[in-house]
């Protein structure tokens, strides 16, 4: 039930994050005028759909992105020059500034977003990577500084075992009747205590406390613990057994054979729970940047990174733990954050953390500099603001729009390889999956 809930979560945060993408190119193509005809969440058959005012907006059967349509995003021919369609890729071009030209009311040609200057093109088609640039920001700013993050072990018990289990016996290894009682639990300390002096000594850190049981194995010393608001005193006697030694890593020291090394010590049979600490306000936005900085990177290396999953995932090849993922691996983190042997907050805590990593790799993906992609509408825009720019400078007449739609085909081919990818993808995570 967990798995599902968590599932759940994460579909559901992810479709409001491309529902915030589309509202930031949506609400500044209004404010300049542009009429939206359309803002649809996700792709294919409508399921639910309102018309309100001169916008229908609506939810697909497909959750894996959304759209606004922006009423003449293309020139129309003779804005353009009336340019010949001899070949096909110039056919399809001309077919697009038609369908585009369709959409244009009467009287309305100066709402066309082809009419916005390269300014305002920049900020509506910046604002949907933007938006989640600022979803990222806020999910971090929620966990680092409302939640907090582990920083080490607490002083406060997780679990008491109830009898002392030898060293080098497997980690889910049950007791038994022939093992020794536990002395923490004959002593009567709980999960949850909070541990305040162990021997007359304020304890301040777990591994002070540590170093505190393992020097009074045998020896019967009073405990302070913090319960329910209240400070109970009990007596505990450790007993002498055999424990690893722990390196300056914080885990065991081997012997020449590869062997845990032991030493006799004090045991008293408890476990620490993770300590959360929440952190300052800045630390969202150095991590998001940090975040970004290292999508940038992987989106750098995408065709690589994609030919070496082809590769694992028909070759039957153990998968790369770093290999990117698509939204069946998604969903399946935050199915297993949800049924992680975790507190609550820290689940919560997991999970918008992963939801603001992904929010960060849309931001990046998006402004790659290709169509359909927003980065192709940004590159676009910018081409026509320089070569307006240069007239200017040169004193010559101002060109007219640059007519986008020849990147038309460009556009479907780079849909058709994204939706090879993403099909990929799909098929990886379920046959070869990456778990957390």
């Amino acid at each position: 039930m967990e798995f599902l809930v968590g599932v759940l979560i994460v579909v559901v945060v992810l479709l409001l994050s491309i529902a915030l993408h589309e509202v930031g190119h949506m609400v500044p193509a209004k404010r300049f005028g542009v009429r939206v005809s359309h803002y649809m969440v996700g792709f294919g058959p409508t399921l639910w759909s309102r018309t309100k005012g001169e916008t229908e907006y609506g939810l697909k059967a497909i959750p894996l992105g959304g759209f606004v349509r922006l009423v003449g995003m293309y020139p129309p021919d003779e804005a353009v020059g009336n340019p010949p369609a001899r070949t096909w890729i110039g056919r399809l071009a001309r077919d697009a500034r038609q369908a585009s030209a369709e959409e244009i009311r009467p009287g309305e040609d100066h709402r066309a977003f082809y009419r916005l200057s390269t300014p305002k093109k920049l900020v509506v088609m910046l604002g949907g990577p933007v938006m989640n640039l600022l979803i990222a920001v806020v999910l971090m700013v929620v966990v680092l500084v409302g939640i907090g993050i582990p920083s080490g072990q607490s002083t406060t018990l997780e679990s008491v075992s109830q009898c002392v289990i030898p060293a080098d016996a497997p980690a889910d290894r049950a007791c038994t009747d022939g093992d020794e009682p536990a002395p923490g639990a004959a002593a009567g300390l709980r999960p949850g205590d909070t541990v305040v002096s162990y021997d007359g000594t304020a304890v301040e850190s777990w591994e002070q406390l540590t170093d505190l049981i393992r020097a009074t194995g045998g020896e019967s010393v009073p405990v302070v613990v913090e319960r329910d608001g209240q400070q109970v005193t009990l007596s505990v006697t450790p007993v002498v057994a055999e424990r690893p030694v722990i390196g300056e890593d914080g885990g065991p020291v081997l012997d020449a054979d590869g062997e845990m090394k032991t030493v006799p010590a004090g045991f008293l049979g408890v476990t620490a729970a993770q300590a959360i600490e929440r952190q300052p306000w800045s630390e969202a936005p150095e991590s998001v940047a940090s975040a970004t900085w290292q999508t940038i990177g992987v989106v750098a290396t995408l065709p690589t990174k994609v030919a070496d999953l082809a590769r694992s995932t028909f070759a039957h090849e153990e998968r790369d733990q770093n290999s990117i993922v698509g939204v069946v691996g998604i969903a399946r983190f935050g199915g297993e954050i949800g049924a992680a042997d975790l507190p609550f907050s820290v689940k919560i805590a997991g999970w918008l953390q992963m939801l603001a990593m992904l929010n960060v790799a849309l931001f990046v993906f998006n402004l790659i500099p290709l169509p359909p992609l927003d980065g192709g509408h940004v590159a676009a825009a910018l081409w026509e603001g320089v070569r307006r720019q240069v007239a200017r400078l040169r004193g010559q007449p101002r060109p007219g729009p640059f007519d986008a739609a020849k990147l038309v085909p460009l556009a479907y081919t780079v849909f058709i390889l994204l939706g090879a990818v993403g099909l990929l993808l799909v098929y990886a995570d379920i046959v070869n999956p990456i778990t957390i």
